[in-house]
């Protein structure tokens, strides 16, 4: 897991600095119909960093949760993020993942074996779950960032 944790806070520092190069108009323009802009990935970043929040603090407290998902699309659309601000949307995502990679980074190893299911999906394991939350977090980055 400490490969995991040092991948994360390598992510969120080297994006960072990549992130805050684009501009407010290049952060809201839609690279084609039907698709997010940077803002919106951005922002269903934020939503995945909340909901996982919440996951990675349940999960360690009570093993063999059912917990129920989200609707990305509709999160995005009901909070808004195209209005956002660029800057404000870039320091919410940095500080709420700075949060849960100090979450991470206290979970002990006997939690990490715990399992949970999101609605009807196979039940996977805290470790697992923390795992598939970066490589998440990397693909949208590399989205926003290409």
């Amino acid at each position: 897991m400490s490969l995991v944790i040092h991948q994360f806070s390598e992510t969120i520092q080297t994006a960072y600095v990549r992130l805050v190069q684009i501009t407010e108009a290049e952060s809201e323009q839609f690279p084609a119909p039907g698709k997010w802009s940077k803002k919106q990935i951005l922002g269903h970043l934020i939503d995945s960093a909340a909901n996982n929040h919440q996951r990675f603090v349940r999960v360690q407290l009570t093993n063999g949760l059912s917990l129920l998902g989200y609707t990305q699309n509709d999160w995005v659309a009901v909070q808004q993020y195209q209005s956002a601000s660029w800057g404000d949307l870039l320091t919410l995502w940095k500080s709420y993942n700075q949060h849960l990679l100090h979450v991470m980074k206290n979970i002990p190893t006997e939690k990490l074996p715990h399992t949970f299911r999101i609605d009807e999906s196979e039940e996977v394991t805290l470790g697992y779950w923390m795992e598939d939350y970066v490589q998440h977090l990397q693909h949208h980055l590399q989205q926003i960032l290409s």
